[in-house]
């Protein structure tokens, strides 16, 4: 079953949250860049989509068969570090702050997309 405010939005209705807890993430391997022994963690932003999307709308098949390949891979991954220190820990705050700037921007973006979608909508039923 489809949701009119998610046909309506596209695919920003189910990038926006993805977005946020990828930037989420980001933020949270900057706070422990100091914990020994902490993994830099990142989120596949293409497959979380591609999970949110078979959620929404599951794929049919006419085979029980045709399904059985189907194997995504996980969301929420370590990344590996650039240059462990000498703790374990793989967080490199430049490389973090680099990642978190670009999400920002396509969180941003996102949002822009949604906003303006919202404003057309608000034009048509205002008439202004």
């Amino acid at each position: 079953m489809s949701n009119p405010l998610s046909d309506f939005l596209g695919v920003h209705a189910t990038a926006l949250p993805l977005r946020e807890q990828r930037m989420q993430l980001i933020a949270s391997n900057l706070s422990n860049a100091d914990t020994p022994h902490y993994k830099a963690k990142d989120l596949n932003f293409q497959a979380a989509l591609e999970n949110a999307a078979a959620a929404s709308a599951p794929l049919q098949s006419t085979d029980a068969r045709h399904l059985n390949g189907l194997n995504l891979p996980p969301q929420i991954y370590e990344r590996a570090g650039v240059q462990p220190s000498l703790d374990g820990n793989t967080v490199d705050a430049d490389v973090e702050r680099a990642a978190y700037g670009r999400a920002a921007l396509e969180y941003r973006a996102s949002l822009s997309f949604i906003e303006s979608k919202v404003r057309g909508m608000l034009t048509a039923i205002t008439g202004q």
